[in-house]
């Protein structure tokens, strides 16, 4: 028999995203679901909200567990049966695991150097700073993968793993040129484009997620963006050196988030 004892919001808020996942839904799908707003359910899952009793049976009846189960100690979602159609749902799976567009990575850094590579404060970590911002914005508002790449936090911030690999690349290709010098007084990696982004790869909304990107931080320099990158959700809740998960970015809150989530509109 299993004996009930008293959680905290943040161990309600875990159970919830367990179950969450274990059902393949994202949060604005829950949430429609449920009948409240997708800042609401954020809000849940965070610890920041508690659940009153009719919005756990109603998250009951959808995520398909019993109160006695959900209150329990030893509850684990991933112990739970799958009914039969759950299991054929998996195939519809939202990718969230990101897998890296080589073609278009290089074609969006491409862009993004021919609208501010000739700023003298864009050298490597501003640039990766714009790259970081596009990927996880766009994932943010779309639910689907930019570039593809991933990030490690690492000290100074997010930084896009395998670039390096691809920068030479296109070193070799003529597709973009390296040098380096000082700026004010600090050495500075910096890239010129020798060749035009093929924008026929980039969707229109996908241009307009990095011009708004490289219009508000491009001109920010090296400290200044790095700061800024620091405070986001994504590379706040992430352990030194390890990758940042893209889902991280439904949790951001002003001004980082860039989705409208209807937050004082219940749905």
């Amino acid at each position: 028999m299993k004996t009930n004892f008293e959680l905290t919001p943040i161990q309600v808020g875990q159970r919830i995203v367990a179950l969450r996942k274990r059902k393949l839904l994202s949060q604005e799908e829950l949430a429609k679901l449920v009948g409240i707003s997708r800042s609401s359910l954020t809000q849940i899952e965070l610890g920041n909200r508690s659940l009153n009793i009719m919005e756990l049976q109603k998250l009951g009846q959808v995520l398909g567990f019993s109160l006695d189960d959900f209150m329990s100690k030893d509850f684990a979602a991933e112990t739970m049966s799958f009914t039969e159609e759950e299991k054929e749902s998996t195939a519809t799976e939202r990718v969230s695991v990101p897998e890296l567009k080589v073609e278009k990575f290089k074609n969006i850094l491409l862009y993004i150097l021919e609208r501010c590579a000739g700023k003298p404060n864009v050298g490597e970590t501003v640039l990766y700073k714009l790259l970081y911002f596009s990927d996880f914005n766009y994932y943010e508002l779309y639910e689907e993968q930019l570039t593809g790449a991933t990030y490690k936090k690492l000290p100074y911030g997010p930084v896009p793993q395998k670039l390096d690999f691809i920068m030479e690349h296109m070193i070799e290709k003529e597709q973009i040129q390296r040098f380096k010098k000082e700026y004010h007084g600090y050495p500075q990696t910096r890239y010129l484009p020798l060749e035009k982004a093929d924008l026929t790869m980039l969707r229109a909304s996908e241009k307009e997620v990095i011009d708004r990107v490289v219009e508000q931080m491009s001109d920010w320099s090296a400290s200044a963006v790095s700061n800024y990158s620091h405070k986001d959700i994504p590379w706040m809740v992430t352990k030194e050196g390890e990758e940042i998960n893209y889902e991280l970015a439904f949790y951001r809150e002003a001004p980082f988030s860039v989705r409208n989530y209807d937050e004082d509109r219940e749905v």
